[in-house]
């Protein structure tokens, strides 16, 4: 029986590690859509210099660029060689959208752990309950 449980503990482990990986993945993805949601623009470098200008920004943020005289946010994606592109009126919607994203899956989140404290586990023991009375 000990050994059924280090095995259910094990997999487990597994899964929780799978949708952690999972999750990490789904986070770039979710602010390339939050970015496009916003109005920025999928630029694809064309020069050389472009793309070395791509690859010298930082992975996963959004950069401050400033070029004649205009400032543009830059969120790259050197992986797809393209870059998302905004001015300062997206990136305030980029921004607020996040923010609205943040408070839905916290809310989303806080009512899942409602519901599993309603189920109230804490009576029955976690496995057991009435069932296994006496099954040893």
């Amino acid at each position: 029986m000990k050994h059924l449980f280090n095995g259910l503990n094990l997999i487990g482990a597994f899964a929780l590690l799978a949708l952690v990986a999972g999750c990490a993945g789904t986070q770039t993805q979710n602010k390339e859509n939050l970015l496009i949601a916003a109005g920025f623009k999928v630029i694809v470098p064309k020069t050389p210099a472009q793309q070395q200008k791509l690859q010298a920004l930082p992975v996963d943020k959004v950069s401050l660029v400033q070029k004649d005289g205009k400032t543009y946010y830059v969120f790259p994606d050197a992986a797809n060689n393209q870059a998302y592109v905004g001015g300062p009126q997206q990136y305030q919607s980029y921004k607020q959208l996040r923010l609205e994203n943040k408070l839905a899956n916290d809310n989303l989140e806080a009512a899942e752990m409602n519901q599993e404290a309603s189920m109230n586990f804490g009576a029955w023991g976690g496995w057991g309950g009435p069932a296994f009375i006496g099954l040893r």
